[in-house]
């Protein structure tokens, strides 16, 4: 775990976030509901404590979506930014979206999740470990 301060935001700048913990390893989620929610063919996100995680900048633009087995995909209502993701089996814990960060990062991606259900159109080419599900 990478553990210095990272701040980051949306695309429009309504929104800023500050990390002030370490941010767990990055993972690329290939599983359908992150393809949706990212437009791409997979999301890439990395844990961070709910403690650590602070909006500075733009609560009130923040908007949330909730799905039925307890998923909650917070994103700018503005400019569509996905910020982070929470589960309600996990409280203590955040996804952030790690491409919403402007500081860099230590360390590579560390695996590939949720491969069974990848895009068949995406083909995954570097030697990061991949998963089938979540491992």
């Amino acid at each position: 775990m990478e553990n210095q301060m990272h701040k980051g935001g949306c695309l429009c700048g309504a929104v800023k976030y500050e990390i002030t913990g370490s941010l767990g390893p990055g993972v690329y989620c290939h599983c359908s509901r992150c393809r949706k929610a990212n437009g791409s063919a997979f999301a890439a996100v990395a844990a961070v404590a709910a403690s650590d995680f602070h909006i500075i900048k733009g609560q009130e633009s923040l908007r949330s979506y909730r799905t039925d087995s307890g998923v909650q995909r917070v994103f700018c209502s503005i400019c569509g930014s996905p910020i982070i993701g929470k589960r309600d089996n996990t409280p203590e814990a955040v996804r952030v979206r790690i491409g919403t960060l402007d500081t860099p990062l230590e360390t590579k991606v560390s695996a590939h999740i949720f491969v069974g259900s990848k895009a068949e159109w995406y083909e995954i080419s570097d030697q990061t470990p991949q998963h089938d599900e979540r491992p």
